[in-house]
């Protein structure tokens, strides 16, 4: 199998191509898919390059966008614009030769990076002084290893507040600023390196092995929130 993997969740983005000569047995152990390449992408130029830099991958590796087997996309939270593009783009290459899709969580991702098992609590900066989460139910024995619990956005404050509730010593994290602030608050975390392209195609590529396949129809972004443009464009309400 050739597999496309594809990040553009955050300010630094990648594209991967993984070869994997046979699927595994959901109960299988290891990774059979090996690396061809990884390229990272510049954030703010995805609409500039993300095309163009999947031609010239497949190029360099002699294969045809017809003979990609399986394309793995990171679904957000994140960007807006990056993950807009992801998915405009991952829609049509597989519309046009019917090739499977695999979405993944970022979150999802670095839970699956912390490489502990039971439920992991993972975290992302959103700005604003707000909080991604996503805590999932992690089980390296299973094919499709981690089970999603939840994932929501609040602010800083609110997620401290339900981390004392529940009793959570732990978050991991790939963001500096979170990882401080957690730090301050007496909560351990742990801070991991951003998942890339390579990540996400791993992970889909076992999740496709287990039967997870994403509806292309209906694929879109993960978002948690809306966008500023819908923000500020709703109507305000008055009182009359």
């Amino acid at each position: 199998m050739l597999i496309l993997g594809i990040d553009t969740s955050g300010r630094q983005g990648s594209v991967a191509l993984l070869r994997a000569d046979k699927q595994t047995e959901p109960q299988a152990k290891g990774d059979p898919a090996r690396t061809l390449e990884l390229v990272s992408l510049e954030g703010g130029q995805y609409s500039e390059l993300l095309v163009p830099t999947i031609a010239g991958l497949l190029e360099r590796h002699g294969q045809k966008r017809s003979k990609i087997d399986l394309i793995a996309v990171a679904s957000g939270p994140g960007s807006f614009t990056g993950l807009r593009i992801a998915i405009a783009t991952v829609k049509g290459l597989a519309e046009a030769f019917s090739t499977p899709v695999v979405a993944v969580s970022v979150l999802e991702a670095v839970a699956l990076a912390a490489l502990a098992e039971g439920k992991v609590l993972a975290a992302l900066d959103a700005q604003r002084s707000e909080v991604f989460s996503g805590e999932y139910l992690v089980n390296r024995q299973n094919a499709d290893p981690a089970q999603m619990i939840r994932e929501s956005i609040a602010s800083f404050g609110g997620f401290a507040a339900v981390l004392a509730a529940e009793n959570v010593q732990e978050v991991f994290t790939p963001d500096e600023t979170i990882a401080t602030r957690l730090t301050e608050i007496g909560i351990e975390s742990h801070r991991l390196a951003r998942p890339n392209a390579e990540a996400y195609a791993r992970i889909a590529y076992r999740k496709f092995c287990s039967g997870v396949r994403a509806d292309v129809a209906t694929l879109d972004a993960n978002y948690l929130r809306r966008s500023d443009a819908e923000i500020f464009s709703a109507p305000k309400l008055g009182i009359a």
